[in-house]
């Protein structure tokens, strides 16, 4: 017999000769393979690498020979400038191949590593995420070598980490698998566990598992400020700050590249403040007792092993404050109370109990059985030893066996998804990058032009074309883009954060104008989280609830007042609100000694015996009562499921219950049967099949959940500004439906999708069951056409099945009783067929979805909703902002308001090369003090000084981009609102550099050429205009309310185009006939394109024509209703441009000469003035009017993805064909 190490699961393999010959075979072809396709949730494929030796890297010997190439060619028959010329464009290239192996996973293995066949040979795997799971890594591969048992040899482990989770290659798989836990087995197996026996298995699981604890790495300042300064923004401006060194501007270029490093190294700081918050995050080091080696030990937390068997109880700290569980754990024998919200943001505490009576050979399943799961992170407020346990405790605790420790257990696998589960949205978009791209090709053209021109005359400085043509490229692409984008951003951030919305990934709130689709959680979002207990039905044929207590069958009001979850936690009531719901509203007592009695007249008390908790996967509780002397069941559940356990069920059972699901109640029945005379160990001893079958029908409890006020009018303001509404529920699908239509969700008829009486064959069914619908995923798209669409959690796992996911999801309207990896599903399918979406939801069970989403918006409830204050688009004043943010003690929120993404963006400062550079970076620190001022006064009463105002952990905001203080959905508007007027903001602004930019090409290449200059004070009195405009266009506030009107997702759109070619052409004719005309009043005179600038008449309409542009520019681009204020209302940037019409008005007509003077201009004759005044106008009305008819020709729609759905889901049928 022979072991085979590694497999996916934790069980030894014995297999026949010939079955080991067979797979050793396949895997040894299978290992010679340079990739794997994992296809998982984690890891989608693996590349085998080897790293080259340095002295073969690609990086190295191609540059030594040219290196070498430039020294024995160029510098023995070229002068010294054009020598060095050359090594300027050779250096400047190996910098650049370098950081493309920074940015760019892909081209850094092309270069430093040569992929591999066979995986003994590989060091290196290039790890390729599953989608939308964020982006590739190098790591390392390691082989170790596992000693054997005492007849077999040592044999080999190859394995990866990837992003805190092991994969280990499996020759029988023939791929890897994620190290195996015992967290899957036998109940039995668990039962038998007596830990582990010697030291030489402990050191074997420790070296299998590790320690339990979160080891991620504490980046040093350094390190950060490496990361930021490799950035391609961060080195273009390293670079055009070296060119302005070049061109003699050495005061300003020193001073520039000095607050570049000041601002990385302060975003930096940051940065490092909020990851060591993050790694604060640890395993409990509590100590436990743990059976090893045949004896209790005292042990910490950390040292704990998958396997091992505990003693666990409450424990608290010196501050009295409740230590959490150090892992993820199965209770054996005992019970306890846990408060479980760290994990799912609810503060009802859980009740945990043991596997005892469990039968042996059902197979462990955490996520079904976590009534039995004591989960890490999560804290004991209560527990309850169970002495008749075969294992003694020496501390009075319960006994559990250990499942999973480290990343693996529940708290490490949110941080996991905290950590790693997408790519951070930052300033360097791709639309940036292909809008840089486009401009890029006029400056080549200019630069080509002024270097063809410059070679044609031999006495002209090669050293001073080649930097001409530099300055030429670097002028084009902007270098202030990043920051210009930064505050538009940070203008939407402090507005966020006056209406209580903090977020964590700034650059995302231009995604929140590309909305198209908003996703919902019902119960705690749209409906509140109090129940309210509306009466019994079913007790005769009436569909009317009996709502007068005195009138309900005695049986009917123990069951409510006993058959429940509900404990007392330091002498306070704690549960479900449902249950508490339901003993307020029938006015019974229930007490510490679980005992239930009525407040008033003389019942007998109800003894709760044993209980059997409510389990998911039966959808029912129950527990053995005794009144009096005589024993009962007592049992509540799912309708649907009870009916199957009655001895005798009425007619009318499913009609009545039906009628209340529709009407959006949560309905259990109840129901009980009478027991033989026992004894209580005998009635504690009872299986739970037998407690709940044989009962006898006792009504329908039916409770409500109150829809919150504003629920539905929100709603209904999303789905009028053109998105399309989704209800993602763990509800029951009737009940989602119901809620549904009063929201405004569904508003055709309802069609919901379940298995048919064959249960292979699933069928559409409306919620009245009138008209039935044969399925066919081919057919749903159609289907959706007429009715609105519902499907529950069991109808995705047949889609998965039957790789039906694209062609129904996408169509769905009403998702029910989905589990959160679902959530998650859903949310990853809109994605793929071009969705751009918003999650709302509270709770981190939401938090995969959260995360996934392009806009996740958590709402914590912590707070009452306060009364609505001003919009987003209504400032008010700072003491009323402060004021407000101290009311509603937001004690979490992201540090300052800012994330690494937004801070990175606002520290990549540059300009163009004039001193304006100076106002932009005035601006943006302004702009930075008001946030952060903004932020501290928010968290004044949140944090103590010391500890930064982070999101905490049980949160779902720490996987969220949005937080929202709130208990409604008004959040998703304001952020809507925001991302919409951030969006056209950017968009405007992309078209204002981008028209600025290449009216800068020409300047610097045909207008130079012929000897125009601009001086230094025009240069800088030009750039504050334009640090103004810029400002104040990005403080315009957005509309109070949304319209149906979409504004562009894109830069790269046909209004756009249009829009940059028709302004520029008219830019260019106005420019070239003033220049011209200007020619005809200038004497001949040769003017040298690299001599000084001196004042003459070209030079002084040139610079009056790029004035004017500049106003019309900003002016006809800027882009008002529907989306924010027009520019009437936007006081400041209609100051702005007054006073810059006013002063070219002043400086044309030349009527202070001292102002001409001082700014170099010449006097202009009468003609050419009257001449400028009246083309200028021609200008600007023929822009405008250009820019207004595209506007009406292209307007902004909803995007287009049902031909992305059909061509992603016919892929895929390819793929399944082949």
């Amino acid at each position: 017999m022979i072991h085979f190490p590694g497999v996916a699961d934790s069980k030894f393999s014995f297999l026949p000769t010939q079955e080991i010959t067979k797979n050793w075979n396949i895997s040894s072809r299978r290992s010679e393979m340079s990739r794997f396709y994992m296809g998982g949730k984690v890891v989608d494929s693996v590349d085998f690498l080897r790293k080259r030796h340095w002295a073969w890297r690609l990086d190295l010997w191609p540059f030594a020979i040219m290196y070498g190439a430039w020294l024995a060619a160029i510098v023995p028959r070229s002068d010294a400038v054009d020598a060095f010329v050359v090594l300027g464009g050779l250096v400047a290239l190996h910098i650049l191949i370098f950081l493309f192996t920074v940015w760019s996973v892909d081209f850094k293995c092309f270069v430093q590593y040569s992929k591999v066949n066979d995986i003994h040979h590989a060091d290196t795997c290039k790890v390729t995420p599953a989608k939308f799971s964020g982006s590739k890594e190098i790591v390392p591969l390691h082989f170790r070598k596992l000693a054997g048992s005492s007849n077999s040899v040592d044999v080999e482990e190859i394995y990866f980490d990837f992003r805190k989770q092991r994969f280990i290659y499996s020759k029988e798989k023939n791929t890897f698998c994620k190290l195996p836990y015992p967290s899957k087995e036998k109940i039995g197996y668990y039962l038998k566990n007596t830990g582990y026996g010697t030291d030489t298995k402990v050191f074997a699981a420790t070296e299998k598992w590790g320690r339990n604890v979160f080891e991620y790495p504490q980046p040093t300042f350094s390190k950060l400020l490496k990361e930021q300064i490799m950035e391609p923004f961060f080195v273009f401006q390293v670079f055009c700050v070296g060119l302005w060194c070049l061109d003699e501007y050495w005061y300003y270029s020193l001073f520039t590249l000095f607050m570049l490093f000041m601002f990385e190294s302060t975003m930096a700081k940051s940065r490092l403040k909020t990851l060591s918050e993050l790694r604060r995050v640890k395993v409990d080091s509590r100590t436990l007792m743990v059976y090893r080696c045949g004896k209790w030990v005292k042990m910490s937390g950390t040292e704990l092993l998958p396997g091992d068997v505990v003693s666990i109880g409450r424990s608290t700290d010196q501050s009295g404050e409740n230590k959490s569980v150090p892992a993820d754990m199965l209770i054996l024998a005992g019970s306890a109370i846990v408060n479980e919200a760290i994990l799912t943001d609810e503060s009802t505490p859980q009740w945990k109990v043991s596997v005892m009576g469990r039968g042996i050979e059902e197979i462990l399943s955490p996520r079904r059985d976590k009534a039995n799961v004591l989960f890490g992170g999560t804290k004991i407020l209560q527990h309850t030893p169970d002495k008749t346990f075969h294992m003694k405790t020496p501390d009075g605790g319960c006994i559990a066996v250990v499942l999973r420790t480290g990343f693996e257990t529940s708290q490490g696998k949110l941080m996991r998804t905290i950590l790693f589960s997408t790519e951070r949205v930052t300033a360097n978009s791709w639309e940036s990058g292909l809008f840089i791209l486009f401009l890029v090709v006029f400056a080549l053209i200019a630069s080509g032009y002024v270097l063809k021109k410059g070679l044609e005359d031999p006495t002209r400085s090669k050293y001073k074309l080649f930097l001409s043509c530099s300055l030429i490229i670097t002028s084009v692409i902007p270098p202030e883009l990043p920051m210009e984008l930064s505050i538009a951003v940070n203008t939407s951030l402090i507005a966020l954060a006056r209406c209580g919305i903090y977020c964590t990934e700034p650059f995302r709130i231009p995604f929140a104008g590309k909305v198209d689709i908003c996703c919902f959680d019902k119960t705690g979002t749209l409906t509140s989280d109090d129940m309210e207990f509306s009466g019994v039905g079913g007790l005769t044929d009436s569909e009317d609830l009996e709502t007068d207590i005195s009138k309900l069958p005695l049986r009917t009001l123990e069951i409510l007042a006993s058959c429940h979850a509900l404990v007392f936690v330091d002498n306070k009531l704690v549960g479900d609100p449902l249950e508490k719901a339901a003993l307020k509203g029938i006015d019974w007592s229930y007490k510490s000694d679980e005992k239930s009695m009525p407040k008033k007249g003389g019942g007998n008390a109800v003894q709760i015996v044993p209980r059997h908790h409510f389990a998911s996967h039966l959808k029912r509780m129950a527990v053995v009562v005794r009144v009096q002397e005589q024993f009962f069941s007592f049992v509540k559940g799912a309708p649907e499921t009870i009916q199957e356990r009655l001895v005798d069920m009425p007619a009318f059972y499913v009609k009545i219950y039906k009628k209340h699901t529709r009407q959006g109640s949560r309905v259990l029945a109840l129901a009980y049967k009478s027991l033989p005379e026992m004894t209580v160990s005998e009635a504690r001893s009872l299986e739970r099949d037998v407690v709940e079958s044989g009962l006898t029908f006792a009504g329908f409890a039916v409770f409500n959940c109150p829809i919150r006020g504003d629920s539905a009018t929100i709603l209904s303001e999303l789905k009028g500004s053109s998105h399309d509404l989704v209800m993602i529920t763990g509800d029951q699908a009737l009940t989602a439906c119901h809620v549904a239509g009063q929201v405004n969700i569904i508003s055709k008829p309802a069609l919901i999708l379940g298995s048919g009486k064959n249960s292979e064959e699933y069928q559409w069914l409306s919620p009245d069951e009138t008209d039935i619908i044969k399925y066919s995923e081919n057919e749903v798209e159609a289907l959706s056409e007429s009715y609105d669409l519902c499907i529950g959690g069991d109808c995705i796992e047949m889609l998965q099945q039957t790789s039906g996911i694209l062609k129904v999801i996408p169509y769905v309207k009403v998702f029910a009783r989905v589990a959160p990896e679902q959530k998650e599903l859903i949310m990853t399918t809109f994605k793929s067929v071009g969705r751009v979406t918003l999650m709302c939801g509270d709770g981190t069970n939401d938090v995969g979805a959260l995360k996934q989403a392009h806009i996740g918006v958590a709402l914590l409830n912590a707070i009452p909703p306060a009364q609505k204050e001003k919009s987003s688009s209504e400032a008010p004043s700072k003491n009323d902002t402060a004021k407000s943010g101290k009311s509603k003690k937001l004690n979490s929120a992201v540090e300052n308001g800012e994330g690494p993404s937004k801070s990175r963006a606002v520290s990549r400062l540059g300009s163009t090369g004039n001193q304006a550079f100076k106002r932009h970076l005035t601006a943006a620190e302004m702009q930075r003090e008001k946030l952060k001022k903004l932020m501290n006064e928010l968290n004044e009463e949140g944090a103590d000084g010391r500890s930064a105002p982070i999101v905490k952990l049980g949160d779902a905001s720490m996987a969220s981009p949005f937080t929202a203080k709130h208990a409604s959905v008004a959040p998703t508007t304001d952020v809507i609102r925001q991302g919409r007027s951030t969006l056209v903001t950017t968009l405007q602004m992309f078209k204002i550099l981008g028209l600025n930019c290449l009216a800068t090409a020409y300047v610097l290449s045909v207008m130079n050429l012929d000897g125009v200059k601009l001086g230094d004070i025009q240069a800088t009195i030009s750039g504050v205009f334009t640090a103004a405009f810029f400002l104040f266009i990005s403080h315009a506030r957005p509309l109070p309310t949304l319209s149906a009107e979409r504004p562009h997702p894109n830069i790269f759109c046909s209004y756009v185009f249009l829009s940059l070619l028709g302004q520029f052409s008219v830019h260019l004719f106005f420019l070239i006939s003033s220049v011209k005309e200007a020619e005809r009043y200038m004497p001949d005179e040769c003017i040298e394109p690299d001599s000084d600038f001196h004042p003459n008449l070209v030079n002084t309409v040139s610079y009056m024509v790029g004035m004017m542009l500049q106003v019309a520019t900003f002016a006809v681009n800027y882009m008002g209703h529907p989306f924010n204020q027009s520019i009437l209302e936007n006081k400041p940037f209609l100051y702005a441009l007054l006073a810059a019409v006013g002063f070219f008005t002043v400086i044309t007509s030349d009527l202070f000469r001292d102002l001409n003077d001082w700014l170099k201009l010449v006097p202009l004759p009468r003609a050419l003035r009257d001449k400028l005044m009246i083309w200028a106008w021609l200008m600007f009305l023929c822009c405008y009017t250009w820019e207004r008819f595209l506007r009406w020709a292209f307007p902004g729609k909803m995007p287009a993805w049902r031909k992305r759905q059909q061509r992603v889901a016919g892929t895929i049928e390819k793929k399944k064909s082949l």
